[in-house]
């Protein structure tokens, strides 16, 4: 079976990649690929974000991540995208703060490297 690493570049507004990332995580779950983790990066860092406000007809980000979370997948926030951005890397939810050269190792021991965009 294949080792993965995902990496999100799209904000939480961006419902379609959100989706696939999520659908194609749980695929690769479902079939026996390990996921060694998932990377927010660049504008994907704020679906770390403890402010949504999101009425019951939207799509529940956190609870996708959440769901993830419990499956005991690794979820990365990039720190340094984050404080450029003003997010609390101090209260990051189910999100683990980590340093791109640390993604770097990952995706590099990686089979795959897949970029959610």
């Amino acid at each position: 079976m294949a080792r993965f690493v995902l990496s999100l570049h799209t904000p939480p507004s961006d419902h379609d990649t959100t989706q696939r990332i999520v659908k194609f995580a749980n695929a690769c779950l479902a079939q026996g690929h390990t996921i060694d983790a998932i990377f927010l990066y660049q504008q994907g860092i704020y679906h770390a974000s403890t402010h949504f406000d999101l009425s019951s007809d939207e799509l529940q980000i956190s609870a996708l991540w959440q769901q993830l979370a419990d499956q005991n997948l690794n979820l990365m926030l990039c720190v340094t995208a984050a404080q450029k951005h003003g997010l609390d890397i101090k209260n990051t939810g189910v999100f683990k703060v980590a340093g791109l050269a640390e993604f770097a190792m990952l995706a590099s021991d990686a089979d795959k490297w897949v970029q959610f965009k």
